[in-house]
């Protein structure tokens, strides 16, 4: 086993620096030159015993605690657990090596172990994006007992990870809070009956029931009034369609279009599952990436997260009219078509238009695109040079563009929604939930 690296500590220092005033001296008097000269010998030689009696790595186990699958775009907790081995106390600096990609908060402290004691260390890492990550070694700075110098150990404690989309915005809990306190236009969803057309069950009339809704025979045979009660439709296709193209590569609020995309998606598909409909997903950029056909069950609900921790998004053209041709071949039935995408870019719009207006009326189309409040901002920024009103400029034209996409769409009889990333997927979540409200599937 290595001996490990010897640092000197702050304390090593100072003393060495200290011998720098009787250097300074020798000037006046050569005395002060040895004076110096055995300071610094002196501090160098208790630095060398204080590092050859510092513990050894064998002295210490230290052991890494961090889910197999994490997160992407919230805090992530890492716990270290270390466990002294020797009969003397053991003060020290764990340095963990988090992947390089990924923001981390305290993954340097210090610790100090009791004889044949245990500690424990946490720490938060923040990962901006999905996909494969991996933890390095770990870094151990174990203290000699004089303070004057340390020994610096690496430990090995590589770990591979997943990085899949927010999953606790999966829970019940989270999408019931989303609903009520993310949604765009600061509205609250409150819960209401609604008005399906599938047939749920039987109930007492009450004052202000619609008498359309009286099942004349049960009440008949009940002796007493009873009206009929509706739930949405269920078993009705949903289709995902997420652009991977290079609009949605752009970061907002520090992370990609896609990644709040993705979350957004994942979200609206759990609800949809457990309302008992089928989800389907298709990414796409000049080409179809991930298809899966929609189906229904927790078991399907898997096989979307594990097909989309991956999806990126490429700097190619999306290609819509590819992608559109190879989902509608295979979907029949009428769907409700949530497509995830980007509407500033003119040109991108266009196509998008053509494709999208040709659902119309046999499907139901939606275009979720995420507000980029940076631009929103510069497009009504009064500008102060010319660098910012050329900003102001291009923001405008693109924000010009969005509206006048979004008006064609809206009055072919498709639905719109743009919200900024903190609300995107609620805003995804509450047009599903009207739509299953009214019955438009």
């Amino acid at each position: 086993m290595s001996l490990g690296r010897p640092v000197p500590s702050g304390l090593a220092v100072a003393l060495f620096a200290g011998a720098l005033v009787p250097a300074a001296l020798a000037v006046a008097s050569p005395a002060f030159g040895w004076l110096a000269l055995a300071v610094d010998v002196a501090v160098l030689l208790l630095c060398a015993v204080d590092f050859l009696r510092a513990p050894h790595a064998r002295d210490v186990d230290a052991r890494r605690e961090v889910e197999p699958s994490l997160s992407s775009g919230v805090d992530n907790t890492v716990r270290w657990e270390l466990r002294s081995r020797t009969d003397r106390p053991v003060r020290g600096e764990l340095r963990d090596e988090p992947p390089l990609d990924v923001e981390s908060h305290g993954h340097r402290q210090p610790f100090t172990l009791e004889p044949k004691d245990a500690t424990r260390l946490t720490y938060r890492v923040h990962p901006p994006s999905r996909g494969d990550a991996r933890f390095g070694d770990v870094n151990l700075r174990l203290m000699g007992p004089l303070g004057l110098c340390s020994r610096q150990v690496r430990l090995p404690a590589g770990q591979d990870v997943k990085v899949y989309p927010d999953l606790r915005a999966l829970s019940r809990e989270a999408l019931t809070l989303a609903r009520a306190s993310e949604a765009v236009s600061a509205r609250t969803l409150l819960r209401k009956s609604v008005e399906g057309r599938e047939f749920e069950s039987l109930r007492e009339y009450r004052p202000g029931d619609d008498y359309r809704h009286i099942d004349w025979k049960s009440s008949a045979r009940h002796g007493h009034t009873l009206v009929r009660t509706w739930q949405p439709e269920r078993n009705q296709p949903v289709l995902l369609l997420l652009d991977c193209g290079r609009h949605m590569a752009g970061r907002v609020q520090g992370r990609r279009k896609l990644d709040h995309a993705v979350d957004a998606a994942l979200r609206l598909a759990r609800v949809s599952l457990d309302a008992g409909d089928v989800v389907g997903v298709l990414a796409f950029a000049s080409d179809v990436r991930t298809f899966l056909p929609p189906r229904k069950g927790a078991e399907h609900l898997r096989l979307i997260t594990e097909s989309l921790y991956r999806a990126e998004a490429g700097l190619e053209e999306s290609d819509y009219g590819r992608a559109f041709d190879f989902a509608f071949a295979r979907q029949t039935r009428r769907a409700l078509v949530v497509l995830f995408t980007d509407l500033v870019d003119p040109d991108a719009s266009s196509a998008l238009l053509t494709r999208t207006l040709a659902l119309r009326p046999r499907h139901l189309p939606v275009v979720a695109s995420l507000l980029d409040e940076d631009l929103e901002a510069a497009a009504t920024d009064v500008p102060g040079d010319a660098t910012s009103a050329y900003a102001r400029q291009a923001a405008s034209r693109m924000e010009s563009e969005y509206r006048r996409t979004a008006t064609t769409l809206r009055d072919a009889g498709a639905l719109v929604v743009r919200a900024p990333a903190r609300g995107f997927g609620a805003a995804a979540l509450n047009v599903y939930l009207d739509v299953k409200a009214r019955g438009r599937l």
